[in-house]
């Protein structure tokens, strides 16, 4: 360094990034949940239509994929969900969607009793990106509210199942923005 580069203007060095939010992570971007650290793989969101959208992170581990949900009305709530195969179900609520396009009003799985609480239908983009992907939902609640299983029809016999709980937005840590 020689005595011109002393005298140099310098460039302003960028803030440092303090306001980060769960809601604001990409792809690319590191969380901390659960004793884990998590990769934000894709972002999705699912248009219900009147303004009611509910935002989707796919969070990857060394070893599991969960889905971080969040959903606004007058309050932000966030929920934790899973995949499982839909025919841990069993067959009985395949045929009831397939014959009535009604699930029942009762699942059980694992021993957990679930009520249906809430059905809809609306479209999901994936990444965020396109045209929306036509799809209908049914929402099941255990008897704490606390947590929940979900059916997803994406065609005639196209079904997929995840089971969740509500969590809390605090849970989560050390949110980094991709490099």
């Amino acid at each position: 360094m020689g005595i011109r580069d002393f005298f140099k203007k310098k460039a302003p060095s960028p803030e440092p990034v303090t306001d980060i939010r769960l809601a604001d992570m990409g792809q690319g971007w590191m969380v901390d949940y659960d004793m884990k650290t998590w990769e934000v793989s894709a972002r999705h969101h699912y248009d219900w239509g009147e303004g009611d959208v509910t935002y989707e992170w796919r969070l990857e581990s060394a070893d599991e994929t969960v889905y971080l949900s969040m959903e606004s009305d007058d309050d932000v709530h966030w929920s934790v969900s899973r995949k499982i195969p839909f025919s841990r179900l069993g067959a009985g609520v395949k045929e009831a969607l397939v014959k009535t396009g009604d699930p029942p009003d009762e699942a059980s799985l694992d021993g957990t009793r679930y009520r249906l609480a809430e059905t809809g239908g609306g479209h999901f983009y994936k990444d965020g990106q396109g045209p929306g992907r036509r799809m209908l939902s049914w929402d099941f609640d255990d008897d704490s509210g606390r947590l929940f299983l979900t059916i997803e029809q994406w065609g005639e016999n196209d079904f997929e199942a995840s089971v969740g709980k509500a969590e809390e937005e605090w849970r989560f840590s050390n949110i980094l923005p991709g490099a």
